[in-house]
């Protein structure tokens, strides 16, 4: 192939003609507002050595190389350049935890192993070819994470990638625009493991979570076999071979694991919420899996610091704040409520803003996370976003976050606890600096 063997010389892939390392490669990808074809002489011009493009006008000369589709083309050198390298492979997705789970997973074993890992959000059909395309000979593993918001996408994922492991943390009402039903969230997100199936050695699975266990069943996987390593937080579940407590959460979430029955040991972490509990076991039971010790996987655990407005406690001047604004569905917003309720911490502030991409649910699911916030007698809440403007409530509803600025500017909020979460696209992280 000799699109690889110019890859092998020039292994930096660049998809922005404004950023190109001097010897990269770059791939003319299409958008629905732009056309990278008629950026890729800037891209040469800028650094780039190579340009590969699929629209024949734009050869000039013998640094352009003219493929059917950039895109197919791209995906297809990252499954090929992942098969020569031969790094084993987990694959992780998921509706709620699978940036913090695939974080915590690559903190636990990077104690022993050289690691790669999904950085940021590049988890999509562009995200996971560009993540492949970074592994070399010396990753021993690398832990691949995958999203979607639509049917059929984590089947696509995983046929580029090729993963040998597979987990999903969990699934719930996120990207019903897309999907159109819960039911299809489900039936979707099973895709990875129906590709374990086929191809793979072992899924590592929440056994407490009746949907999950479903959709594994269904995929032909036998809960209790030994390609199956499952994890559990239900005291009727005490047997199972990854077991543990919650044994504090304020803030931070604080556990008791056992391995195989017998052998305990405690972990302080850095998250806050109890809803982080499966994250941490699910890192537990593959860093096991891969033969670390309870100490070294304690360590990876209690090293790993949140990042990137998710699950991050901020002292600031006059508050504190737990930050949480890089997402949100009804699922993830019911958990963190219920865990700011069982916070031993007063005064309480909720300041939350809408959950995009609900399709027709939005109304009815903006009214139960009302719903919520009344049935546990919250008084101070402010609600940011036309969807929860439309919910009916005793709170202070702004229609963005600016609004919400200049209220909080002649309205300070001090000594208090503050939840802040809403979906990315309404920006809360914004009003960080107003505490």
């Amino acid at each position: 192939m000799q699109l690889y063997q110019l890859f092998l010389q020039h292994p930096v892939i660049c998809t922005d003609s404004r950023n190109c390392p001097l010897g990269s490669l770059f791939f003319a990808l299409k958008g629905e507002n732009f056309n990278a074809n008629a950026f890729a002489l800037s891209a040469l011009e800028n650094g780039c050595s190579y340009a590969v493009v699929d629209q024949a006008e734009f050869v000039i000369d013998d640094r352009f190389i003219l493929v059917n589709n950039v895109l197919e083309t791209l995906q297809q050198l990252a499954t090929y350049h992942r098969k020569q390298v031969g790094t084993r492979i987990i694959g992780i997705t998921g509706t709620n935890g699978k940036t913090t789970t695939k974080e915590l997973i690559a903190s636990v074993l990077s104690e022993k192993f050289n690691i790669l890992y999904t950085q940021g959000n590049l988890n999509n059909h562009i995200g996971v070819p560009l993540t492949l395309l970074q592994l070399k000979p010396e990753h021993q593993i690398a832990v691949v994470e995958m999203g979607a918001n639509h049917p059929g996408e984590i089947k696509t994922l995983s046929e580029i990638a090729c993963p040998d492991y597979g987990i999903i943390t969990n699934v719930g009402k996120a990207h019903l625009e897309g999907f159109g039903s819960f039911k299809c969230v489900k039936t979707s997100k099973a895709e990875l493991y129906e590709y374990i199936f086929a191809h793979g050695k072992a899924i590592f699975i929440n056994k407490d979570n009746e949907d999950l266990v479903e959709m594994a069943t269904k995929a032909g996987f036998e809960i209790d076999r030994g390609n199956v390593r499952d994890y559990s937080l239900d005291p009727e579940n005490w047997v199972c071979y990854i077991y543990g407590q919650v044994t504090s959460c304020s803030p931070f979430l604080k556990m008791e694991c056992t391995i195989d029955l017998f052998d305990k040991f405690k972990v302080n972490t850095k998250l806050i919420g109890a809803y982080n509990a499966e994250n941490v076991l699910a890192s537990v039971a593959i860093g096991e899996y891969f033969g670390l010790d309870k100490k070294t996987i304690k360590k990876g655990l209690e090293k790993y610091l949140p990042q990137n407005n998710r699950s991050q406690l901020t002292d600031t001047k006059h508050n504190k704040l737990i930050v949480d604004a890089y997402n949100a569905n009804p699922t993830s917003m019911r958990a963190a409520i219920l865990n700011f309720v069982q916070m031993e911490v007063e005064p309480k502030t909720l300041i939350l803003g809408d959950m995009l991409e609900l399709g027709e649910q939005s109304d009815a699911e903006h009214q139960n996370i009302v719903d919520l916030l009344q049935q546990n007698q919250f008084e101070n809440v402010l609600l940011v976003g036309k969807d929860f403007k439309k919910t009916q409530n005793s709170y202070s509803c702004f229609e963005d976050v600016s609004a919400l600025i200049s209220y909080l500017e002649s309205h300070p909020v001090r000594k208090n606890y503050i939840l802040i979460k809403g979906s990315r696209g309404i920006k809360l992280e914004k009003i960080v600096s107003k505490f």
